[in-house]
């Protein structure tokens, strides 16, 4: 019997609504496997069991009271939420010394919206500091380890979503993707990480690292799960300027319509590049093979310029970083250096002592990109290498309705294993980073082993389309047909 903590959002909600289950007694079962697991995954950095067990009761009130029909899809289930995301009355770290002590006093747009849909929040989750990084080892408070091998990555940056949905200490998460960030963690965990069109959820109250490149995104355990929580946080915010001018959408219907004439396309050069994984190789390969067995046409497809995607990003991401950090300046909030003679050693003390190195790295990259004299060299060639890849993805899918590839090269690396050679981690994203650029909506869902790990498989579409890649995504999910567990909780009592 499967323990209550790894079952699917919607079959507990299903359970709920029949009277088979209450949210105290899915909450009881997620809490207990935090307390049995977390000491050594390491996903949380602020557990919120008070507030948990409230928003359960409201739930199980409701149940009480025979409004079953009126509950929606996500309430009475447990979620945790990167700590990115601001929580009014919890604190949010951003993982960084510099926010250590900041207590939000407003929700982000997300968790507000699910908080009024009745959503169980069991804390906020490990991250890179300000979600930069690929293996989640660059948080200031301490590195997330991945469930399915305690002495590798989970990824990054929103690696403590990922191996909280992974280990069963949340039945769902939130995470943010701004070059790969849900999909390559998703990828190593074994769960599902879905980055929507940029726009389609708001960020607001989501602390940014890049404005331009944030999405909010979701770790689930099955495609279905994705659908929901994204019907769910999707749709216009007028405090968010950047925030697409539609309503939200019923992202679960057509889900089951399967992918036959569909045309997927696959850049082949990715396939073949120096530096896949064999394993990795194999399993994006066999998962092909599946989907044309399934009645999809699988396609070369080209994106030109997306081997430049890599130096562009790398470019534009620090350069919006070191505007959007300068705000941390000792003085309106987070921590304060003491001891200053003036308000320039004031801010200077602690920022030097509030960054970590990977965030201090980014800024000075950011900055000089910016400078006087650089600016159109370095930053507006950048811009300009990113418009390519637009049209590259817009030309591609005149051709073909998604696009497919590995999510990550690798399966999970050792930790410790490229924290001293930036550019070998840079490198983790370089599957991922032409959808960030695009503001393309992306899905990574397991596809396999490779020595022991997950294998992420790739799914991409056009803008504002999240409806074909999740039904294409679904329809692969039923044919692999993934159902191994991480080692670490496998053997843990239903």
């Amino acid at each position: 019997m499967t323990a209550l903590c790894d079952r699917t959002g919607h079959d507990l909600a299903a359970a709920l609504r029949a009277g088979e289950v209450s949210a105290a007694e899915i909450l009881a079962a997620t809490t207990a496997r935090i307390e049995a697991v977390d000491a050594r995954v390491g996903a949380f950095l602020t557990r919120t069991g008070d507030l948990a067990a409230r928003q359960a009761a409201t739930v199980d009130a409701r149940l009480a009271a025979g409004e079953a029909a009126a509950l929606p899809a996500v309430a009475g289930i447990p979620l945790a939420l990167k700590d990115v995301l601001t929580t009014r009355g919890v604190r949010t770290t951003a993982g960084s010394r510099i926010l250590e002590p900041y207590v939000p006093p407003y929700d982000c747009t997300a968790w507000e919206r699910l908080a009024a849909a009745g959503s169980v929040l069991v804390g906020k989750t490990n991250c890179d500091e300000f979600a930069m990084g690929s293996s989640n080892e660059n948080s200031a408070y301490a590195p997330v380890r991945n469930p399915w091998n305690l002495d590798t990555v989970p990824g990054g940056s929103s690696g403590g979503s990922a191996a909280a949905v992974a280990a069963g200490e949340a039945v769902w998460a939130l995470g943010t993707d701004t070059g790969g960030s849900v999909r390559q963690p998703a990828a190593l965990c074994g769960v599902v990480g879905l980055k929507p069109t940029y726009g389609l959820v708001s960020r607001y109250g989501l602390i940014a690292f890049a404005s331009s490149l944030d999405h909010v995104g979701t770790f689930t355990r099955d495609v279905r799960d994705a659908a929901t929580l994204l019907s769910a946080i999707a749709g216009h915010d007028p405090r968010d300027a950047t925030s697409l001018p539609e309503p939200a959408g019923d992202y679960v219907r057509g889900l089951e319509d399967g992918v036959r004439g569909l045309r997927v396309g696959v850049v082949e050069e990715w396939l073949s590049m120096e530096g896949i994984q064999p394993g990795v190789r194999d399993a994006v390969s066999a998962a092909l093979d599946r989907l044309e067995g399934l009645g999809a046409s699988v396609v070369p497809v080209r994106l030109p310029h997306a081997d430049y995607a890599l130096s562009a990003y790398y470019l534009i991401a620090p350069a919006e970083c070191s505007s959007n950090l300068a705000r941390y300046d000792g003085v309106r909030y987070g921590a304060r250096a003491a001891g200053a003679a003036d308000v320039v050693e004031m801010n200077a003390r602690t920022r030097g002592a509030g960054f970590g190195d990977e965030v201090k790295r980014r800024i000075m990259l950011g900055t000089y990109a910016l400078s006087a004299g650089y600016y159109d060299a370095y930053y507006g060639q950048a811009q300009k290498v990113r418009t390519l890849v637009i049209r590259d993805f817009e030309a591609a899918f005149g051709q073909v309705d998604v696009i497919a590839s590995p999510t990550s090269p690798t399966t999970a690396f050792r930790l410790g294993e490229r924290t001293g050679d930036p550019l070998a981690m840079y490198l983790s994203d370089i599957f991922t980073i032409p959808a960030n650029l695009a503001g393309v909506p992306g899905i990574s869902i397991p596809c396999g082993l490779a020595d022991g790990l997950p294998v992420g498989f790739q799914l991409m579409g056009r803008l504002r389309d999240e409806a074909t890649v999740l039904r294409a995504a679904r329809a692969l999910e039923d044919a692999i047909g993934f159902a191994a567990r991480p080692p670490l909780v496998a053997g843990l009592p239903a």
